[in-house]
């Protein structure tokens, strides 16, 4: 019943932003109105603000409130692509480096993308890829053990997560959010990049099979990648 009303409360938000009532940078109600409106717990309007403000919707203040975010230009892309595949298609060599592949306690945030039980443990992985030797993504991947079970014991050398998910796990519906912003030291030092370069940031969310099989950041450099989409009205 909690997540009936956590969905209920984000398609409110979704459908005020998208019909122009909340506009860009305008402070939204309050926790509290949004509780005694719909008569639930606060922490269910939590979770509802804090991942629509993870997939770009929101954007939150300490102690001030949550604002609807500002326009920034969004690329809306047709289809989710295996990087592998998209690099060999251009006549270049692809390799992946893992980084680290373990299984680890799910932190709030995480449990709320994947729509997991908060004491609940997830997949993480973590990979930057290679064309040509030079490397243009850092994958951080988080995903729902109940979906794909046996991604760990995957060589990710021979065969990436996304298309180890895309074998087990036939996507159903996608979301993603993508930004320009400066890459963390953590991305900068795999990526091997200077700390002022922006980088191409895609959030992406990916369902399978009734249920949310993982949520990605997707780090790249942004002299080294562009994201293109084709579309017929």
């Amino acid at each position: 019943m909690a997540q009936a009303r956590f969905a209920i409360i984000k398609r409110y938000v979704k459908r005020q932003i998208s019909a122009g009532r909340w506009l860009p940078g305008k402070l939204i109600p309050s926790e509290n109105e949004l509780t005694r409106h719909y008569r639930v717990s606060r922490m269910t309007v939590n979770r509802a603000l804090r991942e629509l403000a993870s997939e770009g919707f929101l954007h939150r203040v300490q102690g001030l409130g949550t604002y609807v975010a500002e326009l920034t230009p969004v690329s809306s892309l047709l289809k989710i692509r295996d990087i592998h595949e998209e690099i060999t298609e251009r006549g270049h060599r692809h390799r992946a480096m893992v980084k680290f592949a373990v299984e680890e306690p799910v932190t709030p945030d995480i449990a709320a993308l994947l729509e997991v039980k908060p004491e609940s443990a997830v997949f993480r992985t973590v990979l930057v890829h290679y064309e040509n030797d030079v490397p243009v993504q850092l994958e951080d991947r988080y995903v729902n053990p109940a979906l794909a079970p046996d991604l760990l014991k995957i060589d990710f050398k021979r065969e990436t997560p996304s298309h180890y998910l895309f074998r087990v796990a036939p996507l159903a519906e996608a979301e993603q959010v993508v930004e320009s912003r400066l890459p963390d030291a953590f991305a900068r030092r795999l990526l091997r990049i200077g700390p002022h370069e922006p980088c191409l940031i895609v959030r992406r969310r990916t369902w399978a099979r009734g249920g949310v099989a993982a949520y990605a950041v997707l780090t790249h450099p942004g002299s080294r990648y562009r994201l293109m989409g084709r579309f017929k009205p």
